[in-house]
């Protein structure tokens, strides 16, 4: 299952969507023409559409109309279509929400996580990284269907390693990112939470394929 759908031709704008969306534990998809995006919808499961206006061939209005009635799937119109005219017919389409353009990345974020909490409750935002799934709402994770009891360092830890997964974090990001700049925390302690994270994930935490280490710079999660 998809958290958000971001269908705009923009992709300077998508990807700088999807790039906070992401950070904020859903997880996106991106396609650049309405045709694309209902094409996706046939085939995935999609919690909410970020639905630009002003799309090649098919328009915006046209696949909010279509989404509306085949899936019923909640819609915030991100659009530089700002007249009154515009925005009464993307709502009386269907549409959840407007935001227009050019729009402040924070107020979207704000409306993205309102939307999910009436649509959805409190367990919007998710996780995904291969077996892993963390719900970033409720503080819960499992892998391969298990929980894992995690501490709330611990969870932390993960998330920050999971939201840049493939990248390698040096020890000075994961403490900064984790614990804070104004902490004063030892590389040593990074190191005993590691090997925590290790022992409860994976199969052989001497041989790790999820928590990598990178001889002099730091870790890397890996899927």
């Amino acid at each position: 299952m998809t958290d958000i759908l971001i269908i705009e031709d923009d992709q300077e704008i998508a990807g700088m969507v999807r790039e906070f969306l992401c950070s904020d534990g859903y997880s996106c998809e991106i396609r650049t023409s309405g045709e694309a995006g209902l094409d996706y919808m046939r085939e995935h499961s999609v919690r909410l559409v970020l639905l630009d206006i002003l799309l090649p061939g098919l328009d915006g209005f046209s696949v909010c109309t279509q989404v509306h009635q085949k899936y019923n799937t909640p819609i915030i119109i991100v659009s530089a279509c700002n007249g009154t005219d515009d925005k009464v017919a993307g709502l009386n389409l269907g549409a959840d929400d407007y935001v227009e353009k050019p729009f402040s990345i924070d107020v979207l974020r704000a409306k993205v996580d309102a939307l999910f909490r009436r649509q959805y409750g409190s367990s919007g935002r998710r996780l995904v990284a291969g077996a892993l799934d963390l719900n970033v709402d409720a503080r819960t994770a499992c892998y391969a269907g298990n929980p894992l009891e995690l501490s709330q360092m611990e969870y932390d830890l993960l998330c920050f390693l999971v939201k840049h997964r493939g990248k390698v974090l040096s020890k000075e990001t994961l403490l900064n990112g984790v614990w804070g700049r104004d902490c004063f925390v030892e590389s040593g302690t990074l190191t005993v939470y590691i090997k925590r994270l290790r022992d409860k994930l994976e199969a052989e935490s001497g041989n790790p394929v999820h928590i990598i280490t990178v001889r002099g710079v730091g870790y890397r999660y890996e899927e």
